[in-house]
C-alpha cells in the first residue's frame, strides 16, 4: 500500500512538471534569472519597445482645438524624433479597420512596424497613413504583442499602450495580464488613457499597467499626452502630467 501511494505521488509530480513546462512554452517564458530586476522605464541599447496605438472610431472625437487622433499623431512625431537610433522600436495599431462580423472587428489589430533598431524614424509615416474607423480590441492586441511581436530572447520588453477607451470585444485586458504575469516577468506595460471619461474603462486600463509593473497616465490634453510619453520613455519633459505609480 505504501508503494502504491509513492507511485501516485511521483505520477502527480511528473504531470505537474509537464503542465508547468507547457504553460511556460505557451507564454514564451523566461526564467527570472534571465531578466533584469530593474524595471524602471529607461531607454537602453537592449530595450525592445512596442507602441500600441488606438485607431478606434472614437479617436476622431474632439480634444481641445484638435481631435484625439491628431493630438496623438503630433505627439508621436515629436517623441519618435527623440528616441535613440539604436533603440529597437515597433508599432502595433488596432481599430484601423472594420469588419462585417464582431470577430473581424475584434481581431482588427496589426503589427505595422516590426520591432527593430532604427525604425522610429519610419513609424510616424506609417501612422499618418492609417484611419481611425473601428472597435477597441485591446486584449487581442496585447495577446499578439506578448506572444509574437517581441520574438525570442531575454531583456526588457516594454509596451506603451495609448487608448481613449476600454475593451469592447467581450474580453478583459486586466484578466489577461494577470494571467500573463504568472508566466512572464520580462514584459512591462505603461498605459496612457487619452481623455477616457468612463470610470470602468479607466479602471480597466489602470489595472493593465499596475499588474504589469508599469505606469498609468491620465492624459486629458495634448500637452499631458506628450508629457506622459516623455515620462514613460525617460525623455526630457516640458510639462508635468498626472501619473499614478504602482
Amino acid at each position: 500500500m505504501k508503494n502504491k501511494y509513492i507511485i501516485i505521488i511521483l505520477t502527480f509530480l511528473l504531470i505537474f512538471c509537464s503542465v508547468k513546462s507547457t504553460a511556460k512554452d505557451e507564454y514564451n517564458y523566461f526564467k527570472p534569472s534571465d531578466i533584469k530586476e530593474n524595471k524602471t522605464p529607461i531607454i537602453s541599447d537592449k530595450d525592445k519597445i512596442l507602441f500600441i496605438v488606438d485607431f478606434s472610431n472614437s479617436m476622431n472625437e474632439r480634444l481641445g482645438h484638435t481631435t484625439k487622433l491628431d493630438a496623438a499623431l503630433s505627439t508621436m512625431k515629436d517623441i519618435l524624433a527623440q528616441i535613440p537610433e539604436q533603440t529597437e522600436v515597433g508599432l502595433r495599431v488596432y481599430g484601423h479597420r472594420t469588419g462585417f462580423t464582431p470577430k473581424q472587428s475584434c481581431t482588427a489589430s496589426q503589427l505595422i512596424t516590426p520591432i527593430s533598431a532604427g525604425s522610429a524614424s519610419n513609424i510616424y509615416a506609417k501612422l499618418t497613413s492609417i484611419n481611425a474607423v473601428g472597435w477597441t480590441p485591446i486584449t487581442y492586441s496585447l495577446k499578439q504583442a506578448a506572444f509574437f511581436d517581441f520574438g525570442e530572447g531575454t531583456g526588457k520588453k516594454r509596451i506603451i499602450l495609448i487608448s481613449d477607451g476600454g475593451e469592447n470585444c467581450d474580453e478583459s485586458p486586466c484578466d489577461f495580464v494577470i494571467d500573463l504575469m504568472k508566466y512572464r516577468d520580462d514584459i512591462q506595460i505603461d498605459v496612457i488613457a487619452l481623455a477616457v471619461g468612463d470610470e470602468d474603462a479607466n479602471n480597466q486600463l489602470k489595472c493593465v499597467a499596475l499588474v504589469a509593473s508599469g505606469k498609468f497616465y491620465n492624459a486629458n490634453t495634448a500637452a499631458e499626452l506628450k508629457d506622459s510619453l516623455q515620462d514613460s520613455l525617460n525623455l526630457q519633459k516640458e510639462v508635468q502630467g498626472m501619473i499614478i505609480n504602482k
